[in-house]
């Protein structure tokens, strides 16, 4: 973890090191690394009292996690075990009258579930965060002090601080 400007955008950071190479994930695994993402900013929330753009990249991730597993792997109990994927196709292509469902391969109507389980699997991810948050609030003030003193944290030192890693 880093408190370090990275580049033109990232003002800070943290490595998310894998315990091992994975390919396949499951939905408790995907929703454990949203709520991980919305952790910052659920911070700035909690600890601060209001947001920033500082999340602004970790937000995007957790929204895109969210879509693949509603659109692409049917990790979506209202939509069911089907793959939207991207059915698109070029504006060029479009008949006159053709509706923007039309285009993507579905109807308007199961576009709105889409967008609203989407929307419910990164609030159920924010709300977990919170809970971590407000749980572990020691700890998260102790590792903020120590990277206000060194500005950088090794898994060592994280370790010590937040306890041994799950899994």
């Amino acid at each position: 973890v880093s408190i370090i400007p990275r580049g033109v955008a990232a003002l800070g950071y943290t490595m998310q090191m894998p315990l091992e190479d994975r390919y396949l994930m499951t939905v408790p695994e995907l929703e454990e690394k949203i709520a991980a993402l919305l952790g910052g900013r659920v911070a700035e929330e909690l600890i601060v009292g209001e947001v920033s753009t500082g999340a602004a990249n970790d937000l995007q991730q957790a929204t895109d996690i969210a879509a693949a597993m509603v659109r692409e792997y049917g990790m979506s109990e209202a939509i069911g075990p089907i793959s939207l994927g991207d059915r698109q196709r070029a504006i060029f292509l479009q008949q006159r009258g053709q509706s923007v469902g039309e285009l993507r391969g579905h109807s308007e109507h199961l576009h709105r579930i889409v967008d609203a389980e989407i929307q419910r699997i990164v609030q159920e991810g924010l709300e977990r965060a919170r809970a971590v948050v407000r749980t572990h609030r020691d700890k998260l003030e102790e590792l903020a002090a120590r990277l206000l003193q060194q500005e950088v944290v090794e898994e060592e030192e994280l370790e010590r601080i937040l306890g041994p890693k799950a899994g």
